[in-house]
């Protein structure tokens, strides 16, 4: 099934900003930063990284830092009657090359005490029939509203329950559960796995997430998907999204279209919530290895746009900024330009430059820019390279400027290696 991330084994195996190939879905910058490719044969990676935020007032805290390592080793056993188990070990360490004021320590890469951590990742059982797989526990999910964002240490993973249907040709039907998440983003202590109404920010027990999507491929270059979800006693969530695929005489084009609605529900844990987000995405892969892509999003909302667990489904979505951090009616723009060094003879090697404005309707509340630059380096299957400097020029008296640079580099063993 095509997703709005790719679930995790090796991280940007289909390098940063090349061209899309035929039949791919619209991508935004986050989601190309925070993507990962599977392959079947890697059994484990080491990860080392670093990461530097620097503000330039205190208002937002002292600047920070981080050195880590760390990484995971996956298990799968043989299927047996169409069902196996697989269990994933991901370890993140403190090398010791930070500064020893917890306050200068920025805490993306570790747990909720800045240390390191060992977290069971992954544990589950799949099951496969025919045209069916239903998948359940500790697992990584990639949807709209709850997906990997792997751009730190260790990426988003979720306990969850799946069911996956592909017996109507063109046809791929979910139906699902999300209990917890575990990982970076969810805020709390990315070492364990959480209620998803705390993460949210609602301490009250709930049922979780309930979801359900349709996706269609079965017009030659077209892709639609329909996903709804159900965050008990907070919203109703719709997501619709179109892709088009076009090969011109000078570029293949990728047309995207979205549309992100939300309303709250129940006992309405997180307030009143009434959002209508729009989206539109024009990506330009062009014969000399440049690829151009330019996006919008509008919010029509009284609430502003709902967020995620995860980077979130819009076409705008930076390393830093998306759409839901505005909080209000407004919308944001991107333009990015890409090069795939391989065009030189140095394959793997890809660059680029992403530019984002994001704007409230009342812009003294909210008007802020980002500039991203970003290189990504592969060198075969076994070690990459990703490394991302993101600028944040805000222009409003509530808050500072601020700069975030990361480089993670990793090494993957295959089967044969293990």
């Amino acid at each position: 099934m095509k997703s709005w991330s790719i679930p995790l084994s090796l991280l940007l195996a289909n390098a940063l900003y090349a061209a899309q190939t035929p039949g791919s879905d619209p991508r935004s910058v986050r989601e190309i930063l925070g993507q990962v490719q599977p392959l079947e044969h890697t059994e484990a990676q080491i990860r080392v990284g670093y990461i530097q935020w620097q503000a330039d007032g205190a208002t937002r805290g002292p600047d920070n830092n981080a050195f880590a390592v760390g990484g995971h080793i996956h298990l799968d056993s043989k299927r047996w009657h169409g069902m196996m188990a697989g269990a994933e070990a991901y370890v993140v360490a403190d090398p010791g090359f930070g500064s020893d004021d917890p306050a200068k320590v920025n805490p993306d890469f570790f747990d909720a005490d800045k240390n390191g951590f060992a977290a069971l990742s992954q544990a589950f059982i799949d099951g496969k029939w025919g045209q069916t797989e239903i998948k359940i526990g500790r697992q990584m999910l990639d949807t709209p509203h709850a997906d990997s964002d792997d751009i730190r240490m260790m990426p988003n993973y979720f306990l969850a329950y799946m069911v996956t249907n592909r017996s109507i040709e063109g046809w791929t039907l979910q139906l699902g559960q999300i209990e917890q998440m575990g990982g970076w983003e969810n805020g709390i202590d990315a070492s364990k796995f959480v209620q998803v109404e705390k993460v949210l920010g609602s301490n009250k027990k709930t049922d979780g997430i309930y979801v359900a999507s349709a996706l269609y491929e079965g017009i030659e270059n077209l892709t639609l998907q329909a996903w709804y979800y159900d965050f008990t006693d907070i919203a109703d969530v719709i997501y619709l999204e179109a892709g088009y695929d076009y090969a011109a005489t000078f570029a293949d084009l990728t047309f995207g279209l979205q549309f992100d609605g939300a309303r709250d529900r129940g006992d309405k844990l997180l307030g009143d919530i009434q959002s209508n987000t729009w989206g539109v995405n024009v990506e330009a892969g062009l014969d000399n290895g440049v690829t151009l892509i330019v996006a919008y999003n509008r919010e029509t909302g009284d609430t502003g746009a709902f967020g995620s667990l995860g980077g979130g489904p819009f076409f705008t979505s930076m390393e830093d900024q998306t759409l839901d951090a505005i909080g209000a009616k407004g919308y944001a723009l991107m333009g990015a330009v890409g090069y795939d060094f391989g065009r030189l003879g140095l394959n793997g090697l890809n660059a680029g430059i992403a530019y984002g404005h994001f704007e409230a309707d009342e812009r003294s509340d909210y008007e802020t820019d980002e500039t991203d630059i970003a290189l990504s380096y592969a060198i075969g299957e076994r070690i990459t390279v990703d490394a991302a400097y993101a600028i944040v020029d805000d222009k409003t008296d509530a808050n500072e400027d601020f700069d975030l640079f990361r480089i993670i580099s990793s090494y993957n063993f295959t089967s044969q290696a293990l």
